[in-house]
């Protein structure tokens, strides 16, 4: 046990000096404004996807609708499509309103903290 924590902290201790100097984030923060508007480009796409399928179950209802079985599948397949837009869209919309309450524009962009630098 003594050995484990005497050598998590002297790992801890070597890194230190290289999370301080850890301030040029570029590469970091490129990935993550590239996964950033992949997942904007995303979001549309699974919507429009969810409808096409809320509206495969209604043509699949429509068509069985002497068969009890088949329409009880349509009907199964239109409320998981209109379950998962709700779902979806309210997640979108509750995102939003974190955004609108604390002043976070899609335009800014997040500063990283960093240590300050001493001219001498």
């Amino acid at each position: 046990m003594k050995k484990t924590l005497i050598t998590g902290t002297s790992i801890l201790l070597f890194a230190t000096p290289f999370i301080a100097a850890a301030q040029q984030l570029q590469p970091l923060r490129n990935l993550i404004a590239s996964v950033g508007l992949i997942l904007n480009a995303l979001i549309p796409i699974t919507i429009a996807a969810t409808v096409l399928v809320f509206f495969y179950g209604l043509i699949k209802y429509v068509k069985s609708a002497g068969d009890g079985k088949g329409a009880s599948v349509g009907k199964g397949i239109m409320i998981s499509g209109i379950v998962a837009l709700v779902i979806m869209i309210s997640v979108w919309g509750i995102v939003r309103l974190v955004q609108n309450a604390f002043g976070i524009t899609n335009n800014e962009s997040i500063q990283p903290p960093s240590v300050p630098q001493l001219s001498v």
